[in-house]
This record gives structure tokens, C-alpha cells and sequence, in this order.
């Protein structure tokens, strides 16, 4: 590396961890214990895992487990995207250091999914009917919700920009473990 991109990197990274602090003192101040806003967010951490230890169709756990964690990879990507970019913003956070909203990304986004995709499994209905139904309910209903409770906001993108975001993540995530469960039909035959 030359001296002017070891700077440049070095520049960077002071940049980003007194931003880390700051994230963390703004934290401690306005999203810690004491406010009901943080229990809201960590309930949406912890609800979602809690009924799907109970609801989840164990018979299909593998399944509903992979695709699941693609939901979760591919929106915490698009989350934190939207969040580096500032297009949106979360001013409660269950955990300060990571920048998208932890409880959406990790479990109540994936968890509604999964059961989507348990529910479209076990009565043979149309995945990308009940997914785009899904898709509009997060971003036309919770996300307005969010707005309203001040656990969101929204910079210079729309509802129908998250709509489309969601969209692509149910997709790509549909895409990716049929190409799995396509893998693994085809290595029994052969």
C-alpha cells in the first residue's frame, strides 16, 4: 500500500470508531434500559425466536432454517446498506455498535418469512402471492408504525422503495435454497 491509502485507511478507521463511540454515548443516553423504546426493539429480537421455538414445523427445521438465515443475510445487507447510505435510520437500537435495527434484521423480518414459507409449504399455496402480500404488510403497515412510534425514519426513500427491497430479499432468498433443494435432489440420483 502507498502512504496516501495507508493514511486514508488509517483516517477511516479513527473515523469509524469515534463514530462507534458516539453511536454507543447517544445509546446510553436516549436507547438504554430506562426507555420503553428499547424494549420494544429487544422484544422484536426476543418474541419472534421465542414463538418460533414453539411454532416452527420441526419436520421441516433444516429447510425453514436455511431460508430463513437467507432472509436474514440478505436483508441485514440491504438494512445496513440503506443505513451507511443514509437513507434510513433507526434512533433505538438493542445493541448500539451495529448500525441496522438487530431485532428487524435478526428475527421478527426472518421469523415472519419463515413462517410464511412454513404456511405455503404445508397448505401448497403460492410463495410469491403470500410473499408480496408479506412484503407490502412490512413496508405499507410496520414500517409506518415504526415511523409513528419515532423507532424509524426515512431519508430521501419511500415505502415503496422498502416494498421493492423486501421483494428482492424474498427472491433472492427463494432463489438461492430452491438451488439448494436442487443440489441436494440431484446428488441422491446420481
Amino acid at each position: 500500500m502507498s502512504k496516501e491509502q495507508i493514511e486514508k485507511l488509517t483516517s477511516l478507521r479513527t473515523s469509524q470508531k469515534e463514530i462507534t463511540n458516539e453511536w454507543i454515548n447517544y445509546w446510553l443516553e436516549y436507547s438504554f434500559l430506562d426507555t420503553w423504546q428499547f424494549w420494544i426493539v429487544a422484544s422484536m429480537l426476543i418474541l419472534p425466536l421465542v414463538i418460533l421455538y414453539f411454532k416452527m414445523d420441526r419436520s421441516k427445521a433444516f429447510l425453514l432454517g436455511f431460508y430463513g438465515f437467507n432472509i436474514h443475510v440478505w436483508f441485514s445487507y440491504t438494512d445496513t446498506i440503506f443505513v451507511r447510505i443514509g437513507l434510513v435510520s433507526y434512533p433505538y437500537q438493542a445493541i448500539p455498535v451495529i448500525p441496522a435495527n438487530f431485532g428487524l434484521d435478526v428475527s421478527l423480518v426472518p421469523v415472519l418469512f419463515m413462517f410464511l414459507y412454513q404456511y405455503v409449504l404445508n397448505h401448497k399455496k403460492n410463495y410469491y402471492i403470500y410473499a408480496t402480500g408479506l412484503s407490502a404488510a412490512l413496508a405499507f403497515v410496520l414500517k409506518p408504525y415504526l415511523v409513528v412510534f419515532n423507532l424509524f425514519e426515512l431519508h430521501n426513500v419511500n415505502y415503496f422503495h422498502l416494498f421493492l427491497a423486501y421483494v428482492v430479499v424474498f427472491l433472492v432468498s427463494k432463489w438461492i435454497t430452491d438451488l439448494f433443494l436442487y443440489f441436494t435432489k440431484t446428488s441422491k440420483i446420481a
